[in-house]
């Protein structure tokens, strides 16, 4: 594997791991500080203005990184086809203000979240002009990375200046606002270096929106059954079911990050990998990636299984474990999303099947919309994440047959072995401490990281290849 690509991932890592390490401390702050209700608040507008943020950035960004990756050795021509995107983004952009807009007056279930929608989707704007798809094309990722840590530091400072009651879940909003938006301002003077960008009308509409409105389509599936449990459960039963579930998807998407943040890094490479056909770089970089979601997944699904209440408490307390139930049956949507992951963002996406992750989304989405809305006003919270569950696992189901045969993976049996050993200690470390010390906050912190250090001495004493391949990489640039 190219230095570039392990550089990329090591960057990228850091920028997820911090993805989780800052939820570890604004996340308990702010579910103690706001409580249930508002928290269910601030995730109930989110979800309105994800759905006008799904509209306003198509499928530009998946497709801008596929295609600018194919012309980043040319200033010129990356310069022309990024100003047609940032150009075709902003005008889809000013569409779905407006339909917010009328959203907001037509609307009157929304009448008390107007305030927060609106200091929500200011976000919107500054994504588009922000165009965070160039530094991951030019596999920018060190930059992105001290960025993000920049901008995370400054929201938590702010955070705890300004959040210390519960009326200040607006103010919050606007602190996440500024965290988010201040990196794509920075961005707009950044990517001068890249070429230059422009706005124009000469935009070549015959080329671009095909592929972009395929993959708009495939990501408005996508994201119809990730909020639709959201939004229903927040109609049926109110802001406290919706604050304890979120506590459940937080959770979950911190971890999902994670592990997919390879995708991002490999993605460049293996579009134009697919482009010119070369399967041994194809499967090497397949392999590559496959190997880091089972070396870090494996052993976060087992974690969130045998340490689920300890979790819970210390992201967000006491109040928040009703979310128990729900937090394990999610783990079984993450194994799916993990693999259905894989499959969809580093192999059919790169090259260029995106109406059979079509297909299968419209077709799970339909699935988890319905058993929504029949379950949910029965099962509440733990039959959103079911639904999720069943999506997740439908969508691999369905899309597993159309991978292209020429793609193989070698040694799956050495890659399992290591973290399938690690993860029985983690739960027989579970277990134990389950019995002697049942949900005792502090002493559970500590099982969880003497279950890590386990992990990882056992990675390292069974030889395994994609650990063994990073500890050395460390251990030359520490000689040096």
């Amino acid at each position: 594997m190219s230095v570039s690509v392990k550089k990329n991932t090591i960057f990228n890592t850091i920028k997820s791991v911090l993805s989780i390490i800052f939820p570890l401390i604004t996340f308990p702050y702010i579910s103690r500080v706001l409580l249930s209700e508002n928290v269910g608040k601030l995730n109930f507008g989110s979800s309105i203005v994800s759905y006008c943020s799904l509209f306003a950035s198509l499928g530009v960004s998946s497709y801008a990184v596929r295609e600018c990756s194919k012309v980043k050795d040319d200033k010129k021509a990356l310069g022309k086809l990024s100003s047609e995107i940032i150009s075709l983004n902003l005008m889809s952009t000013i569409i779905a203000y407006v339909v917010l807009a009328v959203l907001l007056i037509v609307a009157k279930p929304l009448a008390n979240y107007r305030l927060l929608i609106i200091i929500q989707s200011s976000s919107i704007i500054f994504i588009t002009l922000g165009a965070d798809w160039l530094n991951a094309a030019m596999e920018d990722f060190g930059y992105i990375t001290i960025r993000t840590i920049i901008f995370q530091i400054l929201s938590l400072v702010l955070m705890f200046i300004f959040v210390h009651k519960q009326e200040d879940y607006i103010t919050y909003a606007i602190i996440s606002l500024v965290a988010s938006s201040g990196a794509n301002i920075v961005n707009i003077f950044y990517r001068r270096h890249y070429c230059k960008t422009r706005l124009t009308f000469r935009v070549n509409f015959r080329r671009h929106l095909p592929p972009i409105l395929l993959l708009f389509s495939m990501i408005i599936s996508q994201t119809i059954y990730c909020n639709s449990d959201i939004t229903i459960l927040g109609l049926i039963k109110g802001d406290k079911e919706v604050g304890l579930y979120s506590t459940a998807v937080k959770i979950y998407n911190i971890v999902n990050t994670l592990i997919m943040s390879v995708a991002t890094v490999v993605i460049p490479q293996l579009s134009s990998a697919f482009e010119k056909k070369e399967y041994d770089k194809i499967n090497n970089l397949l392999k590559y990636s496959l190997n880091y979601i089972i070396v870090l997944g494996l052993p976060c699904l087992v974690g969130i299984n045998a340490f689920t209440i300890p979790i819970i408490k210390l992201l967000a307390g006491n109040e928040y474990v009703g979310a128990s139930i729900a937090m394990h049956i999610l783990t079984i949507a993450l194994a799916g999303s993990f693999i259905g992951g894989f499959i969809g963002n580093t192999i059919m996406i790169p090259s260029g099947k995106e109406k059979i992750c079509l297909r299968v989304s419209i077709i799970s989405a339909l699935v988890n919309i319905v058993l929504n809305l029949v379950f949910i006003p029965w099962f509440g919270l733990n039959a959103a994440a079911a639904t999720t569950a069943v999506s997740e696992v439908l969508s691999l189901i369905l899309i597993a047959p159309y991978i292209d045969k020429k793609i193989r993976i070698s040694n799956m049996k050495d890659m399992l072995f290591a973290p399938v050993i690690g993860c029985l200690e983690i739960i027989i470390i579970g277990v134990i401490s389950s019995i002697l010390i049942g949900n005792n906050l502090p002493v559970a912190v500590v099982a969880i990281t003497i279950s890590a250090v386990a992990y990882i001495s056992t990675l390292i004493l069974l030889k395994n290849e994609f650990a063994m391949s990073f500890l050395q990489g460390l251990l030359r640039r520490l000689k040096k």
